[in-house]
């Protein structure tokens, strides 16, 4: 399809004018700004004829050439994939998850994601979707996400009534959260709160402390901690309590504080050497506590052995205390 910018959307640009086409253009319906970044740097959108940049800034009369076809995906199922099933009831599954395994599928990642093995045991979960998040189609039953090699909870909405009350939950605030994450150092402050908003690097790829030169959209994020025990002189475990749920969050607050995560080469400090008996970053979702319908619900999930095996190895905790 073709667009001619309009006076009102001069000098903006390309990828978030896309993005907010998206809202009313039915051949774009479900596509996200990340769909449109990834498009534009194949060559699939043109400006005026021209390759561009993600970041151009649109004029008055630009030709928007858009050569991208959105597609219902088929997701897979893959009885391989096993689930570490804490709790289940008619409305939800509350899962371990395991380090290493991504939540949902994705443009690299088809078949061997939590949500493939969740439509093999539960194939009326397929059915559960938000039209309004990227790759919508691929979430079904999903109220909330951890990274591909954070451990722990992770809640599975089973029909759509739980699925809409949890994402409402979601967005205002209403869910308790708490990590336990092995940390660089041994803050000074034993407790504490982290209220750095964040946003974007430039090319998308990870978080940052917004600062007054931010280019990208800058969020709220507010991250209470604990320290919960010294391990030895240089590592500390941290008990962690996000009351906002951006992207990396934790990872990065810590960062900024001066105590990155053990094995989070992402945000890790150059003045930190890298540590090698971690094989991913040592933060594990441990415990969830809301109140869905009227019942009061608290889970915690042990922490797997990875993450006890660095414990181990800083040999200062008795991991059948976790």
């Amino acid at each position: 399809m073709d667009l001619i910018i309009e006076e009102r959307y001069a000098n903006r640009r390309l990828d978030k004018i896309l993005a907010n086409f998206s809202l009313t253009e039915e051949s774009l319906t479900g596509l996200s700004r990340g769909d449109f970044i990834r498009a534009i740097k194949e060559g699939k959108v043109l400006v005026n004829n021209k390759i561009v940049k993600p970041s151009y800034k649109t004029a008055l009369d630009d030709k928007i050439e858009i050569n991208l076809v959105k597609k219902e995906e088929t997701l897979i199922s893959n009885p391989k994939i096993k689930l570490d099933v804490i709790f289940e009831n008619d409305d939800f599954l509350i899962i371990n998850k395991p380090a290493g395994t991504q939540v949902h599928p994705d443009f690299n990642e088809k078949e061997n994601t939590i949500v493939n093995g969740l439509i093999a045991q539960y194939p009326e979960i397929a059915k559960l979707k938000d039209d309004h998040t990227y790759s919508f189609q691929l979430r079904p039953g999903i109220v909330h996400r951890l990274d591909k090699e954070t451990s722990g909870i992770l809640i599975i909405a089973k029909n759509i009534k739980s699925f809409l009350e949890f994402k409402t939950m979601f967005k205002e605030k209403t869910i308790a959260k708490k990590y336990l994450a092995i940390s660089y150092g041994i803050p000074l402050e034993r407790t504490g709160a982290i209220d750095k908003p964040l946003a974007r690097t430039t090319n998308y790829r990870k978080q940052t402390i917004a600062g007054k030169r931010t280019k990208t959209k800058i969020r709220e994020a507010l991250t209470n901690y604990e320290v919960i025990k010294d391990l030895g002189e240089n590592f500390s475990l941290i008990e962690v309590s996000p009351q906002t749920g951006r992207t990396h969050q934790i990872r990065v607050h810590l960062s900024a504080i001066g105590h990155p995560i053990v094995g989070d080469n992402l945000y890790r400090k150059k003045n930190y050497e890298k540590f090698e008996g971690a094989t991913r970053h040592m933060l594990h979702a441990s415990q969830i506590e809301f109140t869905l319908f009227g019942e009061k619900f608290n889970f915690t999930a042990p922490t797997p052995n990875d993450f006890n095996d660095v414990l181990k190895t800083l040999s200062v905790w008795d991991v059948g205390d976790m």
